[in-house]
């Protein structure tokens, strides 16, 4: 070992990466280790980035299909070409993972292909392509992701009985498709083969879909989501999957026990959450503390071992990519002695069904459980002018405030979009603005964007459009 390294960083997802680059622009001799052949981690190569150009290129064609005569446009013949559609999306990962790979080597960052293992204080072993190498290091940032959570009983086998990664790469539309989860994943996943045809299926073993996100939303978005065409067994639990002749058996039974029923498919999408990554990192050489939510933290990063670090979807918070981003650049300045910081109050959420859902802050489910006392203001996209003449009309902004300081606690928002519009509440948020500073903030006549101010008014009652 002829030179030691500031920082090795192992993993090169979207906390890897951005930690890696934040590191080698403060001038830390840095090294990312990354066992996949392109940089970018699940959020690049198999999860966000594909999944977009997927459900973008979807969307357009449902557009075409049922949205251009109400408009006045006619399309014939219209068709779609699902190996262009792959196609694209293989060449829009292509060239991120390039820039990923091009911003790191700008920035003076040793790429390392292989599986990194912690084997001591400041020691790193890499398994790669040309054996085992160790690499010395003052501070080790673990940012190894999530991996999908597996179904008991039931065999992913990438073909019929697929994971997101599998659902990604399907030849052809399935005629009967059954997603197993009604979370984010499921529902984008589920959305993109709707649209090209697929009869879906959802099968979610609670009484809701999408846990975790504001319950008048989700309500909302599951009857908007029944409309399009999805068709959802809720409060079911799946216990087995058959391969068959003709496709797939699943069966199932009701959550709390009982009535059975089965439903056939020709693929099956498991997607029921995902799980830290931790397998193999050599955590107990130097006795790295974890529990059921991955490798346990302070609030500066740190883990149970001296100058050890984790970052990302193996540690507690959010599994978003950019939740990641952002504790991977706060954990390198932490490291540099500068003040690296996160708040998790305002990190968003997405889903990127259509209508899109988005949400930060605190839930109505939440404030009640702290025994917090809150206004809220609401505004349906209906009433919107923008949102009229587009026929965008579904869904609604929804705003929570403290009944006393009038601070905002909490936006959720369906509606087409709204995943773009979402950042001005973050801003709101990182800066405690009350209900009343969005109220009186102008917002450019016809946007979209008017149905948050309005929804803003509408805390304290003085909404102006009907």
């Amino acid at each position: 070992m002829s030179e030691v390294y500031d920082v090795v960083i192992i993993g090169g997802g979207p906390g890897g990466y951005n930690c890696a680059i934040r590191a080698g622009q403060l001038g830390l001799k840095t090294a990312c280790i990354e066992m996949r052949d392109t940089l970018g981690g699940t959020c690049l190569n198999v999860g966000c980035i594909p999944s977009k150009a997927l459900l973008h290129a979807s969307e357009l064609y449902e557009t075409a299909e049922k949205d251009f005569a109400g408009h006045g446009i006619t399309v014939y013949n219209l068709s779609y070409d699902l190996s262009r559609m792959m196609h694209n999306k293989s060449e829009t990962v292509k060239g991120l993972t390039e820039g990923v790979a091009f911003l790191l080597k700008k920035n003076k960052v040793d790429r390392i292909q292989g599986k990194g293992r912690i084997v001591g204080k400041g020691k790193v072993e890499v398994d790669g392509p040309d054996g085992k190498t160790t690499l010395e290091t003052r501070n080790i940032v673990i940012a190894t992701g999530s991996e999908v959570t597996p179904l008991p009983g039931v065999e992913i086998d990438e073909e019929r009985i697929v994971s997101s990664t599998g659902a990604l790469e399907l030849k052809e539309v399935p005629k009967k498709l059954v997603l197993i989860g009604a979370g984010v994943i499921g529902l984008e996943l589920g959305s993109v083969w709707r649209r090209l045809g697929a009869e879906v299926t959802v099968i979610e073993y609670l009484d809701r879909i999408m846990p975790g996100m504001d319950a008048e939303i989700a309500k909302q978005a599951q009857r908007i989501f029944k409309k399009q065409g999805f068709t959802f067994e809720l409060s079911r639990k799946v216990t087995g999957v058959n391969k068959t002749d003709d496709g797939l058996s699943i069966t199932t039974e009701a959550a709390a026990g009982g009535k059975t029923k089965s439903f056939d498919a020709d693929i099956a999408i498991v997607c029921i959450g995902r799980r830290p990554y931790t397998e193999g990192l050599g955590l107990e050489a130097v006795g790295i503390e974890t529990d059921k939510r991955g490798i346990i933290p302070n609030k500066q990063f740190q883990t149970s071992a001296e100058g050890v670090w984790v970052v990302g979807d193996c540690t507690h918070g959010p599994m978003l990519a950019h939740k990641a981003e952002d504790e991977g650049t706060a954990c390198a300045e932490r490291i540099a002695g500068k003040a690296g910081h996160v708040n998790y109050d305002a990190i968003p959420g997405v889903v990127y069904t259509n209508p899109e859902i988005a949400s930060v802050g605190a839930t109505e489910d939440q404030l009640k459980e702290q025994g917090r006392k809150y206004k809220t203001g609401k505004f349906s996209f209906m009433a919107n002018s923008r949102a009229r003449a587009n026929h965008e009309t579904d869904g609604m902004v929804k705003l929570l405030a403290d009944a006393e300081t009038d601070e905002l606690l909490g936006a959720h928002m369906i509606g087409k979009g709204v995943g773009e519009m979402i950042a001005e509440l973050c801003v709101a948020l990182e800066f405690r603005a009350s209900s009343e500073d969005i109220a009186r903030t102008s917002h450019p006549h016809p946007t979209m964007t008017e149905a948050i101010r309005q929804a803003a008014m509408g805390v304290e009652g003085w909404t102006m459009q009907a």
